[in-house]
């Protein structure tokens, strides 16, 4: 398995804590969004239950072991994920019964006499019930057992639980590092650098953004906050059309907006989106911070056009004298 090359130096520790047989029972790998975090879970679930393991501590990718996982019918593996209604549409949450059933499982024994790997991906979409079950599991550790926790919000886990896992927290890489691996996925240099300016520099989220052809949102976006700024059209009209067509990207668009007028401010040079005076720049900070909240917004029962409503009326403020 081909890490990012972000994640060598993550996966040498865990390669070699694992060759040591000194894999904590329980880790947490987390992130933003982007980052490789399942694949470096992924990664340490196959290097875990491999039967030859290569110099680098990866897999082999071809004993029986690494065949059963590829087929998703190893014993020893599990996932815990959203899993579906009776209406067949997934869960927006773990519950506790899929813990539950996790701890009875656990309480097994592994049926290749070495390690039994578990992750729970997204960890901080357990329910309360779900993390209370869990933490008793983290509290009673098993020898044979390893928990991998994938978050993207890891501040959503309770302080306990995080207290019982070691973290491995994934960062944003060096720009020529994120560049390589872009034009390493077949990106042309102009593209990959325009992708990363709009991504803040995260190389997965950058590559989502091109192979879902949402780049072309920002110049949508920037167009639509200054005709707000100067009155050409209203919040409601910019927030119908908004929440009708991809409104986490547009959000997440429009922060990235919001942060580059801040800094093009900072250096003295005028706002394109005619703001002028550095006594902006907080108020751009904290709709910068509104965008990325009304973003998680989005995922909750809330309605979205209400959500991105709300945030638009907030940019009138930048604006004012």
């Amino acid at each position: 398995m081909k890490l990012q090359g972000w994640l060598g130096e993550h996966w040498r520790v865990l390669a070699t804590r694992l060759q040591r047989n000194e894999l904590p029972h329980a880790v947490l790998i987390c992130g933003d969004a982007g980052l490789g975090k399942r694949s470096l879970a992924n990664a340490l679930a196959s290097a875990a239950l491999c039967e030859a393991r290569q110099a680098d501590g990866h897999a082999c990718g071809i004993c029986k072991s690494c065949q059963l996982l590829t087929a998703g019918s190893h014993p020893d593996h599990i996932l815990v994920g959203f899993e579906a209604r009776d209406d067949g549409k997934l869960r927006s949450e773990i519950t506790v019964e899929q813990i539950r059933q996790l701890s009875q499982r656990l309480s097994l024994s592994t049926q290749y006499g070495g390690l039994q790997i578990v992750i729970i991906d997204p960890a901080d979409k357990m329910n309360t019930s779900a993390a209370n079950a869990l933490l008793k599991t983290l509290e009673e550790p098993s020898a044979s057992t390893v928990i991998v926790l994938v978050s993207d919000h890891p501040a959503h886990l309770s302080a306990t639980i995080r207290s019982r896992c070691q973290r491995i927290e994934l960062k944003v890489p060096e720009r020529a590092r994120a560049m390589e691996w872009l034009v390493e996925q077949g990106i042309s240099i102009e593209l990959a650098e325009q992708a990363l300016e709009s991504a803040l520099g995260n190389p997965g989220e950058a590559l989502g953004a091109i192979s879902n052809e949402v780049l072309g949102l920002r110049g949508e976006c920037a167009r639509d906050l200054l005709e707000l700024n100067t009155a050409r059209t209203s919040a409601l009209t910019v927030a119908d059309a908004w929440a009708a067509d991809r409104p986490a990207e547009r959000l997440w668009h429009a922060a990235v907006i919001a942060r580059d007028e801040a800094l093009r401010l900072a250096d003295g040079k005028p706002g394109k989106l005619g703001l002028t005076g550095a006594g902006e720049i907080p108020k751009l900070a904290a709709w910068f911070a509104a965008a990325n909240r009304s973003r998680e917004l989005l995922n909750t029962q809330l309605r979205s056009e209400l959500v991105v409503l709300d945030l638009l009326h907030a940019w009138q403020m930048p604006r004012r004298p």
